[in-house]
């Protein structure tokens, strides 16, 4: 009935949140806390809440079950197809007031930061490196991947047989031995 009321009668003692269901303000309250009971088996990852888990757990698997029904896209998350759809349909629905333009190319920006990764491209600079070799990237994300070659850590697990992989791609890649598809066709 509440539904239909909205009456909210769980109230937050920290803020002015009000809920529903007890079950709601109980998982309101890992705002307040930063408790995060839902771990990982595969890596240090840890969430409030457990559909985070298992949003998160694709990354391991490369589980993409969002897919485009005009094209061969796939995703993990249900934004990203959102968003790719955009480039079909041509939608455009933020105005982006401080645009960040490279003077080098078409490429434009929303975050200052996003546009100095994208200048890298054409610096070639290299800012992270490597604390066990001479190895620098230009992305942070790389140079995390990169050390995994130095630790031996593999937090991508199949779940179809013992393998594991440092890299996310290396498993979706993997995967196609269990389930036979080759997508890739010669023309």
């Amino acid at each position: 009935m509440r539904t239909h009321t909205g009456e909210k009668p769980y109230k937050c003692d920290l803020c002015d949140g009000a809920f529903a269901h007890s079950g709601d303000l109980k998982t309101h309250m890992r705002t307040h806390t930063g408790e995060k009971p839902y771990k990982c088996d595969l890596c240090d990852g840890a969430f409030a809440h457990s559909g985070d888990l298992k949003t998160h757990m694709r990354t391991h698997t490369g589980e993409k079950p969002y897919k485009c029904d005009l094209c061969d896209a796939a995703f993990a998350h249900s934004g990203d197809l959102k968003t790719h759809m955009r480039t079909h349909t041509g939608e455009k629905p933020y105005k982006i007031e401080n645009l960040y333009e490279c003077d080098l190319c078409d490429a434009a920006f929303s975050q200052s930061c996003r546009m100095k990764r994208h200048m890298r491209t054409h610096t070639g600079e290299k800012p992270y490196k490597c604390d066990l070799c001479d190895a620098t990237f230009a992305r942070s994300d790389n140079l995390k991947t990169h050390t995994r070659t130095h630790t031996g850590e593999k937090p991508y697990k199949c779940d179809l047989c013992d393998a594991t992989f440092a890299q996310s791609s290396n498993l979706k890649t993997h995967i196609r031995t269990h389930t036979q598809e080759k997508p890739y066709k010669c023309e």
